[in-house]
């Protein structure tokens, strides 16, 4: 399969092209089930965020500015394959790369669905610790992402890409936690805002409020579920997303 610098991708169907990205850590395969009810009516290109999935390089050096650095590198990605503007569909991580993206190029981008992402980073009530020492010293709730990254990528490589991360995300913080809401005015296209009222990782009201900011910004709330939208409410999740996408 095709890379770009070192970027895995996948290039599939025809119509309105769809940046599809996941979250961090992840693949694109955790978005087959979306991948395939998009194949029959648009372009799917699938990505994996640079030192995620098997995109390089491994283990990566997160810096503060990484969400821009990927913004930039999703951007240069869509120039590599002539296309001009796309619906910019993400989870999570892969969701703030969206935002960002509609934000530097507003018109690069048709529409913008995002789970997950909140526009800025929230710091964990425990702060960054637990993150750093994941691979280590897990957390009960950091348990199965802990034995995940451990299993995808070899425990050294996954203990030096979690420290790196949690490193950079506290920096962030400690600039005042801005990704894209600072500009979010700008994001100029339709964009959709899903959230888990569960999420402990990105609290809904947040959500609501980046997507207020956003001119053109819906925000949907789905009870019940925490921040894996896709895998916890599939039956909600995936006609809410075609519809939105075939609407726009």
């Amino acid at each position: 399969m095709p890379f770009l610098q070192g970027l895995y991708y996948e290039d599939h169907g025809r119509g309105d092209a769809v940046l599809l990205l996941p979250g961090w850590a992840g693949s694109i395969t955790d978005l087959d089930r979306l991948r395939g009810e998009l194949a029959t009516g648009f372009r799917v290109v699938a990505a994996d965020l640079p030192g995620c999935g098997r995109s390089q390089p491994q283990p990566r050096s997160y810096t503060a500015d990484f969400y821009a650095d990927d913004a930039r590198t999703f951007l240069a990605l869509l120039d590599h394959l002539g296309i001009g503007s796309a619906h910019l569909v993400g989870f999570s991580d892969g969701g703030e790369t969206a935002l960002l993206m509609a934000a530097l190029e507003p018109a690069r981008a048709l529409s913008v669905v995002t789970w997950g992402a909140a526009g800025q980073v929230i710091a964990p009530a425990d702060g960054f610790g637990p993150l750093e020492r994941l691979l280590d010293e897990p957390t009960p709730l950091l348990l199965p992402l802990a034995a995940y990254l451990a299993e995808a990528y070899g425990p050294e490589n996954a203990r030096a890409m979690a420290k790196s991360w949690a490193g950079a995300l506290r920096t962030i913080v400690e600039s005042g936690g801005d990704i894209s809401r600072s500009q979010a005015a700008g994001i100029s296209c339709p964009s959709l805002l899903v959230v888990g009222a569960d999420d402990q990782h990105c609290p809904a009201p947040v959500v609501r409020e980046l997507a207020e900011a956003i001119p053109r910004g819906r925000f949907v709330e789905v009870p019940g579920v925490g921040h894996d939208v896709h895998h916890a409410a599939p039956g909600m999740f995936l006609p809410l997303v075609l519809d939105w996408l075939e609407d726009h």
